[in-house]
């Protein structure tokens, strides 16, 4: 207010001249990389310029309405000094990054500068108007562009991705997670014009997505556009997955041309799980040494005395699954069936054999992995059934059937 004061002051005690033609000025120029015809969401800078010879009071800038653009102001107006042949003059600067929403012809109504100047020693409201400008927008050729559903149309002067892990994903055991953030910077757009979050699906993965960010920074250039997704993934199987890349093409509005970035495509897990009741082994000792020998042997003859249980190489797997279903983590108990079905085959056949166990495993395959959602079974009594399942006995390698054919069912001649 007192800057407004003093203002008022210094030009009431300056006598001006009267206004002639050509004294106040207002022009808008529309500016596109190259001088290209742009394309809808395409960024377009609207140069708004005024030049004044005459003492400014007060003064207001209206905007047209756009009703056909999105926009953006870049930054504060500029005002500075200027001189015009040979007179001193101020000098008004703003611009406005527009975004056309469709194609076709357009025109931008008048800017209206609405001035108090001081003429002759009096104030007086006078009101400046640039010319109404007129803007092509074409319409896109070829396949994808703005209509199109897929992919995402993103119109930017430049794209930059960062794909960062914590911890890096190939060094996760079965079940641990790793949280990954993937962000997408472009200039020349909005937050809002920037993709939606990439979907990220792999079988044997599994992902569970964050929150998004999004951001614009106004610079004299153009926004600048970021925009933020993250995941916490974890590796469902033991064995090595790979998370595909996922590809996002864009135009290139200062070439002129489409290009395609990358969200790379990662290796999960390889390492393979440390079983929880697994303990670090001690110290060489003849002590330890022979103690562990007496207790070996008396576990020997304890399990030798209840040959009937399941002492086989599952056992260890068996005893994961069961502390998996009481934490009910369907996760870790799908980790444990398959780490069970590898140590021994004879009793995954069992369970593929029985029609009940097999439709409760696919039940759980589908509640991991399916798209629909589908509700987990009842790991507890799954994980029951599955510990009393025996697998069949074989019969001896050397023994065939009398009918002269191999153990596979195949006659001799089709072998």
């Amino acid at each position: 207010m007192v800057r407004w004061w003093l203002l008022a002051i210094l030009l009431a005690a300056t006598p001006a001249l009267a206004l002639e033609d050509g004294d106040l000025s207002l022009t808008v120029t529309a500016e596109v990389p190259g001088g290209a015809t742009p394309y809808p969401r395409e960024m377009v800078l609207l140069r708004i310029r005024g030049t004044y010879r005459a003492q400014i009071a007060l003064e207001e800038l209206r905007q047209p309405s756009l009703p056909h653009f999105g926009w953006t102001q870049l930054g504060r107006d500029h005002w500075s000094r200027v001189t015009i042949q040979g007179q001193e003059a101020r000098g008004f600067e703003r611009t406005v990054a527009v975004f056309p929403q469709g194609p076709g012809r357009f025109v931008i109504d008048p800017f209206v500068h609405r001035l108090t100047i001081v003429d002759g020693g009096e104030r007086r409201v006078v009101e400046v108007r640039s010319a109404p400008l007129p803007l092509q927008v074409a319409a896109w050729q070829g396949p994808g562009g703005p209509d199109a559903p897929e992919p995402w149309w993103l119109a930017a002067q430049g794209l930059t991705v960062t794909d960062q892990w914590e911890p890096e994903p190939e060094g996760l055991r079965l079940g641990e997670p790793a949280r990954r953030t993937v962000t997408l910077e472009a200039s020349g757009l909005t937050a809002d014009a920037l993709p939606p979050r990439p979907v990220l699906r792999t079988r044997g993965v599994l992902t569970f997505a964050g929150p998004v960010e999004r951001q614009t920074r106004i610079t004299p250039a153009g926004p600048v556009a970021r925009v933020t997704y993250r995941w916490d993934v974890r590796p469902g199987v033991p064995e090595p997955i790979t998370l595909s890349a996922i590809s996002i093409p864009w135009f290139d509005t200062r070439a002129r041309v489409m290009r395609e970035a990358e969200i790379p495509a990662r290796i999960i897990g390889g390492r393979a799980a440390k079983p929880a009741d697994e303990a670090p082994p001690p110290p060489a000792s003849p002590w330890r040494a022979l103690v562990a020998g007496v207790v070996a042997f008396g576990l020997g003859l304890g399990a030798w005395g209840s040959s009937r249980r399941r002492a086989a190489p599952a056992a260890r797997a068996l005893r994961a699954l069961a502390r998996a279903a009481r934490r009910r983590d369907a996760a870790a108990f799908h980790a444990a069936v398959t780490e069970a079905a590898r140590r021994d085959p004879g009793l995954a056949a069992a369970w593929r054999a029985d029609p009940g166990t097999a439709s409760r495993l696919s039940a759980l395959d589908a509640a991991l992995f399916g798209a629909g959602g589908a509700p987990a079974p009842d790991l507890v009594g799954l994980a029951r059934d599955l510990a009393r399942t025996r697998p069949p006995v074989a019969a001896p390698a050397g023994l065939a059937p009398l009918d002269g054919k191999h153990l596979d069912g195949k006659h001799p001649a089709q072998a």
